[in-house]
């Protein structure tokens, strides 16, 4: 069920295009040493974007300070802006029954970009 409705993701519910963006945006804040560790997580949200379904997020053993400091950061200059628009998207598609799977994986997604440091997607 997870391959089928990963499959749908993609094509259907934009995965491809998520993925594309994250991990542009992504590959664009590696140019610089300060942008590296965002891009990072830019590829974790990109990854997680592709194929959502069956995938879970949890608390990284160990968070830092330092990842507070930077989630804060990442909230005020990007994370606000993309929680919304996955929060957005969710609502759109939550208003179809077909589309209610696909709005969880927004609220996920919408989730982990609001805070990513700290935060670990596993299988």
């Amino acid at each position: 069920m997870r391959l089928l409705l990963n499959i749908l993701w993609v094509v259907l519910g934009g995965g491809f295009i998520i993925w594309l963006e994250y991990l542009i945006g992504g590959l664009l804040l590696c140019l610089t040493i300060i942008g590296i560790p965002f891009g990072l997580q830019c590829f974790k949200l990109a990854g997680l974007g592709l194929l959502p379904f069956g995938k879970d997020i949890s608390d990284a053993p160990g968070a830092s300070p330092v990842g507070c400091v930077l989630n804060v950061f990442w909230i005020l200059v990007a994370g606000i802006w993309i929680f919304l628009s996955h929060l957005g998207l969710a609502l759109g598609l939550a208003v179809t029954v077909i589309g209610i799977p696909f709005a969880i994986q927004h609220v996920k997604l919408a989730m982990l970009a609001l805070a990513p440091f700290g935060k670990r997607v596993r299988p």
